[in-house]
């Protein structure tokens, strides 16, 4: 039985989930006791004489219970040569070396590392032919048959609720087969093939029915990125359009979840529609604010009878009238409102996000990837400039995995033809430029760059963020690429956060000693280079914190281009004119490399300036529907305590 130490939840607290759900307060805490209960199982089998049959998944989800269990195995004894595995999937065709092949993500992540005998370990093969894999399916799934089926399927969820390769649409008595991949799960999955055209169309996949008789089943979930799947998964009805609902139908399966994943449950997202609440500030903002939107009426509109019919009557019990409870809440959203992102100097603070004092402050503005200072905050970022504050931009990685191959064959050129130009001759860079003309001539699909078109992709990027630095207004001594180690393994899969990373942001932040930190706090991917390089300041901020100056230095958190905080969680909302809106866009555009064709696009067809647009749009149309001033556009941030 998995236990949580932050999930308590009753029965009766859980009665609009149609399965269980177990949340823990983070994914590394919620892998540890999954690896646990397989561990004990391997050892149960092992104890009947009986093998130990599991059913696995790739993806990001089972990492850090892969990494558990080798651990287990190598610090604790504990053997694997009584499991035989079966995967879930395979992409086809796919070669079994392919850095994209779940054969090899599986070796290097499980396999490898324990005493799994090598013909216990099952993966579908992507090397067959077409007309092979008919009777290949039939075989996968008599082998797991002749074993008795499957004792524990582990399983991720996809953006469109896909089990396995499972997509919106397979029936519940699907068996193994060759499947077409839905276009969101090939676009979630082309940042690993570098690019949607690299990305496969087809794939083969163990059926619903084959996971649906397995006789426990555990579906891990991380981030808010899968908060809306998952509630679909669990509170709506059971449809072949989100296949993870047919696990409402099994009986022994659970959904493993992290705090941001649970994020959106009904008993954690509106705790007052199933148990009797304290009506703390946050909850009561969160309960009256969401009321405002379902009902598209201004918050200063409410009645007490929206109230009672909306299961909030226990607030109007605590609280008093609704108009009581609407003048506080319409009073602190308006407050969040500033056009003075650094402080407004001489003016009251009591009510404003930011500090009046000092004045002229010094700001670090942390950038995950080049261009994210710009997309995310540009408003800000100009503002904070144009009002004198001694602004700082600090580029955390070097972005170099974005480059198309046909821009940094561009720029090799460029160097080519103007020492031509200028008679300068330079071997090193006729030499450069050959080498990587051959490399991305025969470059493979998903084929690590060499170092040289890394290192002219990074230069593209760091040109780039300079030009839009320089437009903001930074001279060149207030421009900082870190380039962080984590990130620099050519690959889109990165290496952890380690002390080099941590001491690298900790000396930056010493020696500006800012009164204001901006970061990207993107929680939707735990494993994202928005979340390392977040831990990263988190990590340095722990270690500052003792530090004199780290008692005026507040931290602001702002989104990446996908997502804005939830109209609840505001603390700052900086308005944007309609000039300073296409300010911003000017800005973006100095970004060439992410412009008409970006090789990361995901499932968002808009380019990146168009996003950005939109989202500030939307915020500023929140405000406005809720019964505040109306803008052109908002940038919203929370500020962090530490």
């Amino acid at each position: 039985m998995l236990k949580s130490k932050i999930d308590k939840a009753t029965g009766f607290e859980k009665r609009f989930e149609n399965i269980n759900t177990v949340v823990f307060e983070n994914s590394t805490d919620a892998s540890k006791e999954v690896a646990q209960e397989i561990a004990s199982l391997i050892k149960e089998k092992q104890n009947e004489g009986k093998p130990c049959i599991l059913g696995l998944a790739t993806g990001s989800s089972p990492k850090g219970l892969y990494a558990e269990l080798v651990r287990l195995h190598k610090e604790e004894g504990l053997s694997f040569k009584n499991v035989i595995s079966f995967n879930l999937d395979e992409y086809y065709p796919m070669e079994p070396n392919s850095i994209n092949s779940y054969v090899r993500f599986m070796k290097e992540l499980l396999f490898d590392h324990v005493d799994i005998l090598p013909e216990n370990a099952h993966v579908p093969d992507g090397l067959l032919t077409k007309e092979q894999i008919a009777d290949y399916c039939h075989q996968y799934e008599a082998k797991i048959e002749s074993l008795g089926g499957i004792d524990l399927q582990i399983l991720g969820i996809g953006g469109n609720g896909h089990i396995g390769f499972n997509e919106s649409g397979s029936l519940q008595n699907s068996k193994t087969r060759l499947v077409a991949l839905d276009h969101i799960t090939r676009v979630a999955a082309s940042k690993d093939f570098f690019g949607l055209n690299n990305t496969p169309r087809t794939a083969i996949t163990l059926g619903v029915k084959k996971i649906m008789e397995a006789k426990r089943v555990i579906l891990l979930a991380w981030g808010e990125g899968k908060a809306n799947i998952v509630k679909k998964s669990v509170e709506d009805e059971v449809t072949n359009r989100v296949p993870a609902s047919f696990l409402q139908e099994h009986n022994n399966a659970v959904f493993v979840l992290d705090k941001e994943a649970s994020s959106k449950l009904t008993r954690i997202n509106k705790p007052w529609l199933v148990e009797k609440i304290v009506w703390t500030d946050k909850l009561t903002r969160k309960a009256v604010l969401g009321l405002a939107l379902d009902l598209k009426k201004p918050i200063l509109m409410l009645t007490d009878a929206d109230y009672i019919e909306n299961g909030m009557s226990d607030l109007l019990a605590d609280s008093g009238p609704a108009y009581d409870t609407n003048i506080k809440i319409f009073n602190k959203l308006q407050n969040t409102i500033t056009g003075w992102p650094g402080g407004k100097p001489n003016a009251d603070d009591s009510n404003r996000p930011e500090r009046a004092e000092p004045a002229k402050k010094r700001v670090l503005i942390f950038s995950p990837h080049p261009d994210d200072d710009i997309i995310s905050m540009g408003g800000t970022f100009m503002r904070l400039q144009e009002q004198g504050h001694e602004v700082h931009v600090a580029y955390q990685t070097s972005g170099n995995i974005a480059v198309a191959d046909d821009e940094a064959l561009r720029f090799a050129r460029f160097v080519i033809d103007y020492n031509e130009k200028f008679g300068i001759k330079s071997e090193e860079a006729d030499n450069i430029y050959k080498k990587a003309e051959s490399f991305l001539e025969n470059k493979k699909n998903s084929e690590i760059d060499i170092p040289e078109v890394r290192y002219i992709k990074g230069l593209i990027r760091k040109g780039e963020a300079r030009a839009t630095s320089h437009f903001v207004g930074l001279p060149d001594s207030q421009i900082h690429f870190m380039e962080l180690p984590f990130y620099e393994t050519g690959t889109i899969e990165k290496k952890p956060i380690g002390t080099e990373d941590i001491q690298l942001t900790v000396d930056l932040i010493e020696k500006i000693k800012p009164h204001q930190i901006y970061a990207a706090g993107d929680l939707a991917d735990p494993h994202g280079t928005h979340k390392v390089c977040l831990d990263a300041i988190f990590e340095a901020v722990k270690v500052l914190k003792p530090k004199e100056f780290m008692n005026d230095c507040w931290l602001w958190l702002y989104r990446g281009a996908w997502q804005e905080w939830g109209i609840d969680e505001v603390e700052m909302a900086v308005p944007m004119s309609p000039d300073q809106v296409l300010e911003k866009r000017h800005g973006i555009f100095k970004h060439q490399s992410q412009k008409d064709g970006v090789v990361f696009q995901g499932t968002d067809a808009r380019e990146f300036w168009q996003r950005a647009e939109d989202r500030n749009r939307e915020t500023a149309e929140l405000y406005h529907q809720l019964g505040l001033a109306t803008y052109a556009a908002m940038e919203a941030f929370v500020r962090w305590h530490y």
